[in-house]
């Protein structure tokens, strides 16, 4: 709307005065420019793979929680890729991990700030929407990472790994570890978060197959991704369920939690843990015996495929359509799914033989 109505201006203009006078008013390059680039991709609803990839730019990271280990690694991948495309970056977000109205309010202040693109981290699949769409009117492409929203909310998704992969093998890591049988509890984030509950039904669909018969889940707690809330919360299944043979969090907050509370405590090696951690936090629990194996994906390489996607659409190089492609710089070629939604690729499994072959 707004480069239309430039347009117009020019046309005006140039029919009432000299074409130099015209092109003196109307010429340079400005944010508007940058952002409109892809013009002919964003008009057709078609991806130019082979546009050049816009430099200048502004991506606006708003993590679920800033300061939380897990967004403070995956956002600095985010920052070394804008950089390295010659890009800015800039982070705002909650202390909280809760704290959807203080979201919105984030989300509402990067486009005010009228930057190219923002990467989001949605703390609720529904609550961030009319903000978002707000957001694309403006010309800003929006990047969901980690936790998506709606489809219709965003350009494009880029996933941890699949939903399916992560939450089937989180089960299938525990069942071994306990012998396939006992009960087992989940200690999960927020209760409202994206990406925790699409898991959680993974899980939970897992468990249908017969060779877990023996295998009972008997409460999904939550501890919000708050350290001592999560430690609690450890506490209180152990205190519920005397009989508990092993527990899930897919969390890093919650995982390491606890993992710590397990370390100090009569459950050690007794009650298995497993769920999503990274290697720095894990790796004295995994060397002192109180979780056999864990796994994640490599969170900087999730902010750095969040910020190449970024770009790739300011640019127009992709649209968010199913089936389109683009590279990746040294990440490689990825391939835009169902939705829009686009994978990093298989977790990894961490233990004690190869924990150390890691550094995040």
């Amino acid at each position: 709307m707004r480069k239309a109505t430039l347009r117009r201006s020019c046309a005006a203009l140039a029919a009432v005065t000299s074409f130099a006078l015209a092109a003196t008013a109307c010429g340079g390059t400005t944010k508007e420019d940058v952002k409109d680039g892809a013009a002919s991709a964003a008009a057709t609803g078609k991806a130019d793979p082979n546009a050049e990839l816009k430099k200048g730019l502004t991506v606006g990271f708003l993590p679920k929680q800033v300061n939380n280990p897990y967004f403070t690694s995956a956002d600095k991948g985010g920052e070394a890729a804008l950089k390295e495309l010659g890009s800015s970056y800039k982070e705002v977000g909650p202390s909280s991990a809760t704290d959807t109205s203080g979201q919105v309010s984030y989300v509402n202040t990067l486009t005010q700030q009228q930057v190219d693109a923002m990467a989001v981290s949605a703390q609720d699949p529904g609550a961030l929407c009319t903000a978002l769409k707000q957001a694309m009117s403006n010309d800003i492409k929006v990047v969901t990472y980690d936790s998506d929203t709606k489809p219709e909310c965003r350009n494009a998704f880029v996933s941890q790994a699949s939903a399916e992969d992560l939450g089937r093998t989180e089960v299938q890591l525990l069942a071994e570890q306990i012998g396939y049988k006992g009960e087992i509890a989940v200690l999960s984030a927020a209760q409202t978060a994206t990406n925790q509950n699409t898991w959680i039904d993974f899980m939970k669909d897992e468990l249908t197959d017969p060779k877990y018969k023996d295998i009972k889940l008997v409460k999904v707690a939550y501890g919000n991704d708050d350290a001592q809330q999560s430690f609690q919360q450890t506490q209180g299944l152990l205190q519920e369920y005397p009989n508990l043979k092993g527990i899930i969090s897919p969390t890093t907050v919650g995982i390491k939690a606890a993992a710590q509370y397990l370390s100090g405590s009569k459950y050690k090696g007794k009650v298995k843990l497993t769920g999503l951690g990274t290697p720095n936090d894990m790796r004295k629990y995994v060397k002192n015996g109180t979780v056999d194996a864990f796994e994640l994906w490599d969170p900087s390489k999730l902010g750095e495929l969040a910020a190449r996607t970024s770009v790739a659409l300011v640019s127009g190089q992709i649209t968010g359509k199913e089936g389109e492609t683009f590279t990746a710089g040294s990440m490689g070629e990825y391939t835009i799914g169902k939705d829009g939604v686009i994978s990093l690729g298989k977790p990894t499994v961490f233990n004690k033989d190869n924990i150390d072959k890691f550094d995040f």
